[in-house]
């Protein structure tokens, strides 16, 4: 008996030292594994020399001019238009933002103010009632409300100053 208990205890011991072993093997090659894919993310994304050498290229062009930061100009007071539907006398009230980021042009439009609101209401009053009463006729009124300021400044200053027209308040009875 005193054989056995040798044997399975030299065997016990034999087993953890393995086990052991096994351990450490799969934590050497998971390390392994996650140091290759590091290098070799490393290797494919970082700066080749000839990126190096485009640096100075891309410094020497002229930069990019930013964007300047918006500048609203509300249109006031709301336009409120009248037309017929169905031989019934509709109205519609338009409160209406100009978009810009240049403020001295958008200055040089202000003073063809009264032409833009004939326009702006000339456009409006043209309008189909049931057209309006879908989102998509909305935005079709805005885009055309935005064309024609801008075909308005385009003539009277030599540019297109305003980048958008945007309501801020639609209401249709």
């Amino acid at each position: 008996m005193a054989k056995k208990e040798k044997a399975q205890a030299a065997a016990g011991e034999a087993k953890p030292a393995g086990k052991m072993k096994l351990i450490i093997l799969i934590v050497v090659v998971v390390l392994l594994a996650v140091g290759l894919s590091v290098g070799a993310t490393l290797f494919f994304l970082g700066k080749s020399d000839t990126d190096k050498e485009a640096e100075p290229a891309a410094a020497a062009a002229p930069a990019v001019p930013v964007k300047q930061p918006a500048i609203y100009e509300e249109l006031v007071p709301a336009f409120v238009v009248n037309f017929t539907h169905q031989g019934r006398a509709r109205y519609m009230q338009v409160s209406v933002a100009l978009q810009s980021r240049d403020q001295v042009a958008l200055d040089a439009l202000k003073v063809h103010m009264p032409v833009l609101r004939n326009r702006l209401v000339m456009l409006f009053s043209s309008q189909d009632f049931d057209a309006l009463l879908t989102p998509v006729g909305k935005d079709m009124l805005r885009q055309q409300a935005t064309a024609s300021v801008q075909e308005l400044a385009q003539k009277e200053t030599g540019k297109t100053v305003v980048e958008q027209v945007l309501f801020t308040n639609l209401v249709l009875q």
